[in-house]
């Protein structure tokens, strides 16, 4: 080949390396435009008004918060995309007498970066998510019945080897709680205003003087197929508590339009160097609780009902369900084996079946509880009401009962996505006042 011809062939490919690397980087650029162009928005408005009304002439408390969240996700690119969430909640200058503390705290606002995490994902392999998010497992979860959730800051993964069959692993540093507005190395066993936390609602046990949380390490895994429905997970509450805890479900599909469904729990609690060691333990008031050297809990439950259709536009889905909590008293142990759960205790949020709308058995130490609920959708699934019976037998504080109600509205045409709730608990025992009323009305629209 002459020179000239050698030549000719190397400007060639020059030429088309150039063309090569500058529609790469078009590419790249493309690509890169779309992961955020090509994202998506949603979010929430919520509007939510509470009262309290208590017995034996105790002051009663209301509350009034307007607020909501909205998110924006990128698109994926190969794999990776990044979601960024703002929580906010106003009083409206509402609350200026008596507020009920544990819908938005004492203050007139709340600003919070909510959710702000990168995620790298395989559908239905793996899932990696890193930063501030909602975390939904039964002891770490966004217990989201006020106005914002609760969010946590750490690392979460998700692996599916197999149909059904999900493995899970986390490590949480720090965690918002629904009444504040920043991330915070607490727990609701921490008392308000630790290290500046305007936290409200929890237990409130630790004296500020105590050490920082190191937050939470977990495992777990759950399968769901043919019925089943299957969980278990351990959890290191660093400074607290280790628990295990188990659940499974079985639903037997008769095809008849009534499938009954029968399941059971476990919860088995340990920390001999805990910071409530000493302290009173989970409870509304000091009565319900021991001071010990060491948490030991043991906790179990069961339940069993129909799931049913009425098979009309009148009369829909619906299930009956009855079940049974007991955690066992564990003399010398923090609150007599009482469940130690430092992101759910005060919200009751926790997964044991008997746990009311306001407390549980979380909330009350050792001892055992029933509960009857009856959950009813009708006129074309436009209502969805629920309805259930609880009642507690505690170590300390003697018998207990709540009485619940709840009724939905989901109005459709122009206005879906919008949902009406009002939600009533009559609680009596265990309380100073004699009786307890919890009135909260939500109104939220969904887009």
């Amino acid at each position: 080949m002459s020179y000239k011809h050698r030549a000719t062939t190397l400007a060639v490919l020059l030429t088309l390396t150039g063309f090569s690397a500058a529609a790469h980087a078009a590419s790249s650029a493309d690509s890169l435009k779309s992961w955020i162009t090509d994202g998506t928005v949603d979010g929430q408005v919520r509007a939510y008004y509470f009262d309290r009304f208590f017995g034996k002439n105790a002051t009663n408390l209301s509350a009034f918060s307007l607020g909501g969240y909205i998110n924006a996700h990128t698109a994926s690119l190969a794999g990776f995309s990044a979601d960024v969430g703002f929580y906010t909640a106003n009083s409206l200058g509402a609350n200026r007498v008596n507020p009920d503390v544990t819908l938005m705290g004492t203050g007139t606002s709340i600003n919070a970066l909510g959710q702000a995490y990168l995620q790298y994902e395989i559908p239905q392999v793996v899932l990696i998510r890193a930063g501030n998010q909602i975390v939904n497992t039964p002891w770490v979860n966004g217990s989201d019945s006020r106005v914002i959730p609760a969010t946590y800051q750490g690392v979460f993964a998700q692996v599916s080897p197999y149909c059904g069959w999900n493995i899970y692993g986390m490590r949480i540093f720090r965690w918002k709680s629904r009444t504040s507005g920043d991330y915070y190395r607490d727990n609701l066993y921490y008392q308000t205003g630790f290290d500046g936390d305007p936290i409200y609602g929890g237990s409130a046990v630790v004296p500020n003087t105590d050490t920082a949380s190191n937050g939470v390490l977990a495992f777990g895994t759950s399968y769901k197929r043919y019925g089943i429905d299957a969980q278990a997970w351990y959890y290191n509450f660093y400074q607290f508590t280790q628990t295990v805890y188990g659940d499974a479900q079985y639903t037997l599909k008769t095809g008849s339009g009534v499938d009954p469904f029968l399941g059971a729990q476990v919860n088995r609690e340990w920390e001999s160097n805990s910071l409530l060691n000493s302290s009173y333990a989970p409870g509304t008031k000091p009565i319900d609780g021991f001071k010990g050297n060491g948490v030991n809990s043991t906790a179990w439950g069961v339940i069993g009902g129909i799931d049913y259709d009425g098979g009309s536009a009148i009369l829909g889905k619906g299930q009956l369900a009855a079940s049974y909590n007991e955690i066992l008293y564990h003399q010398g142990a923090v609150g007599g084996g009482a469940i130690v759960s430092p992101y759910t205790v005060g919200y009751a949020t926790d997964p044991l079946y008997t746990t009311s709308m306001i407390r549980g058995l979380v909330e009350m130490g050792p001892g055992n509880g029933w509960k009857v609920k009856w959950t009813q959708h009708f006129l074309s699934n436009q209502f969805l009401f629920m309805a259930a019976y609880a009642q507690y037998h505690l170590q300390t504080a003697g018998y207990a009962n709540d009485i619940y109600g709840d009724l939905t509205y989901f109005p459709q045409g122009w206005l879906k996505g919008l949902s009406i709730r009002d939600r009533v608990e009559v609680a009596h025992g265990d309380l100073s006042t004699g009786y307890f009323i919890y009135n909260r009305v939500m109104l939220t629209y969904d887009f």
